[in-house]
């Protein structure tokens, strides 16, 4: 399975496919190794990479994952007994390459110190990179502009297990609070109070799911909402549409929203959302947001395909589909979408362009291009979010090491009225 989303699987998809027959406890166990070996490859390769006698690059890449899983629940879980971790390691590698390939996991396994050293700010970006499992090119950008400290924070970020936040749909967030202290669920206020944060975990079992009461979206997508700041009356197009959280939060306020998206993948798991937590003024359609299919509405917003490296933390295999490439071949679908959606606009009316990347071609730079060629749209900012998220231009900024969520940008252009 691992193999499968190196190679440019789905996360998700591969671990529906791959533990479809585990029960719910062990699903869910299963999913948090599979996500914490991805995240963490790199801190522990440098760790069992010196218990190898030939050299880690000796070891079968089948067996690789195999110590990886041992390491994992050795240094990261508390809630396997370690001799259980090295058990299980063995059993798997023995089925996988015989005797001999288990009792080397036995024996490397067992030689694994378990006390753990906090990777130093003043280490090359390359070390960093192997050190955190993340594309060097990728890190040395980060510490070029945001200093080696802060790099490291964000990188420890990104291997950390995020938590769940639940959103209001069809309840509002003090009655689903009172549904899970009903269950004794623990649950806290997300950051900036944008949802209710509890452990991670599988939706479907939490008090209010099957009913709609709420919908499953990260605090910086959230404040996203809150920095669109709709109007009741807004008729409004949702350019990319799916998962449908942003559809679902913009039709408890708003008058009507045209949610489109173009993969029908996509649009099914769109449609199962609205459904199961719409409002009913949502309308899923299959669309390409480069020939927006609405006549002049109020508000569109475009949460455009990106790198998406603000969600590293989230979705661990992003990490292993970002590139150089990939960057500029974004930037200009990008650049396209925007232009398009802007045409969906009518005068006088408000179009948002977000992405869920922290990487400024795709967010300032590309806003600032367009609004170089479309002088009819200006930059506006909102008061409807702490002006500690705001850019010196007035864009919604959300960076995972500062504000403690995912990466998030956003911007306001308004159309003139004329």
């Amino acid at each position: 399975m691992l193999d499968r989303v190196r190679r440019g699987s789905d996360f998700e998809a591969a671990c529906e496919q791959a533990f479809a027959e585990l029960p719910d406890a062990d699903r869910r166990l299963a999913h948090e190794l599979a996500a914490g070996i991805l995240r963490q490859s790199g801190a522990l390769d440098q760790r069992l990479g010196p218990l190898v006698s030939g050299g880690w690059a000796t070891v079968a890449p089948p067996l690789k994952d195999v110590l990886r899983l041992g390491a994992y629940q050795l240094t990261v879980l508390d809630r396997i007994p370690p001799h259980a971790a090295v058990s299980t390691s063995v059993t798997l590698a023995k089925e996988l390459r015989g005797a001999r390939a288990s009792g080397f996991v036995n024996a490397v396994l067992r030689r694994l110190p378990l006390d753990e050293r906090m990777p130093s700010p003043s280490m090359a970006p390359a070390e960093f990179a192997t050190a955190y499992a993340h594309p060097p090119w990728l890190v040395e950008r980060w510490v070029g502009r945001f200093g080696p400290e802060a790099t490291r924070r964000l990188l420890e970020w990104n291997n950390h297990k995020p938590r769940l936040v639940l959103q209001p749909a069809r309840r509002d967030l003090a009655e689903i609070r009172t549904q899970l202290d009903a269950r004794n669920i623990e649950c806290t206020a997300a950051p900036f109070e944008a949802g209710l944060s509890v452990e991670a975990g599988r939706p479907r079992e939490l008090p209010g799911y099957d009913t709609g009461d709420f919908h499953i979206q990260d605090p910086a997508q959230a404040l996203v909402l809150q920095f669109i700041d709709p109007r009741p009356d807004d008729l409004v197009f949702d350019a990319c549409a799916a998962p449908g959280g942003k559809a679902i939060a913009l039709g408890r306020v708003t008058r009507s929203v045209i949610a489109a998206e173009i993969q029908r993948d996509r649009l099914r798991r769109l449609l199962e959302n609205v459904q199961r937590a719409g409002s009913g003024r949502e309308r899923p359609i299959l669309a390409d947001a480069a020939r927006p299919p609405v006549r002049p509405v109020d508000l569109a917003v475009l949460d455009a395909p990106c790198l998406a490296t603000g969600t590293m933390a989230r979705h661990p295999d992003a990490r292993t589909r970002v590139s150089t490439r990939a960057l500029e071949r974004l930037t200009e679908i990008q650049r396209k979408l925007l232009t398009r959606v802007a045409g969906a606009v009518r005068p006088g009316g408000l179009l948002v362009y977000a992405t869920c990347s922290l990487e400024p071609e795709e967010n300032e730079q590309q806003v600032d291009r367009f609004l170089s060629e479309h002088t009819e749209f200006v930059r506006e900012s909102s008061g409807s979010v702490p002006a500690v998220l705001l850019s010196p231009a007035g864009d919604l900024t959300i960076l995972p090491h500062v504000h403690g969520m995912d990466g998030s940008y956003a911007a306001r252009l308004r159309r003139d009225a004329a």
